[in-house]
């Protein structure tokens, strides 16, 4: 049996090099040799795969907001019901943020030094993905209106992406005090 379909391709490990970089100093903190030494190859080879390291904090950043809804719209076709749904929400956005804390951490500090374009599209990701919770929501909570929905939803992740900063416990224990205190955020409005 080959584990080559398990290794990254070299694109998808420069992205995350950079995402580690970029985490750590700074999107302006970083140049491409910084990341080209990340990953065993020169900063110039870095333009065989990218145009430019806009060009891969672009990709991150969209990328995290399509895989988030994505795997939000996902799990919410595979759920039981509201509850589920929610449970199964909530899951997924824990073990997201626990397994991609440079991510989170990128996204949260550097997004404005997207290009107006590509700044757009991951807002609109992000609306998305924000709008397959709020009815999650209102289907588990029926006498919430949207705009206490969206808000409750915005203050969840707030509370979710924090982890970056807050992850004291091991992974496993962090998720369970993360789940719990999201569904309680939920059942407290």
């Amino acid at each position: 049996m080959s584990t080559d379909a398990a290794k990254p391709s070299r694109r998808e490990q420069i992205l995350t090099a950079a995402a580690e970089k970029f985490a750590r100093a700074g999107f302006h903190g970083v140049g491409i040799d910084d990341i080209g030494a990340a990953v065993g190859i020169s900063g110039p080879a870095l333009y065989r795969h990218f145009r430019s390291k806009d060009a891969m904090l672009a990709e991150l950043l969209t990328g995290i907001s399509d895989r988030l809804l994505f795997g939000g719209k996902h799990r919410v076709d595979a759920a039981s019901g509201p509850q589920d749904a929610l449970d199964k929400l909530v899951r997924w956005h824990v073990e997201f943020a626990l397994h991609n804390p440079a991510l989170i951490t990128v996204h949260m500090r550097d997004l404005d030094s997207l290009s107006d374009r590509d700044r757009r599209r991951v807002r609109e990701s992000q609306r998305h993905y924000v709008e397959v919770w709020v009815e999650v929501l209102r289907h588990a909570r029926p006498e919430l209106d949207r705009p206490r929905a969206r808000a409750a939803v915005h203050a969840v992740f707030g509370l979710i992406n924090s982890t970056p900063f807050s992850a004291h416990l091991d992974t496993s224990a962090m998720s369970r005090l993360l789940r719990n205190m999201a569904h309680g955020a939920v059942t407290a409005i």
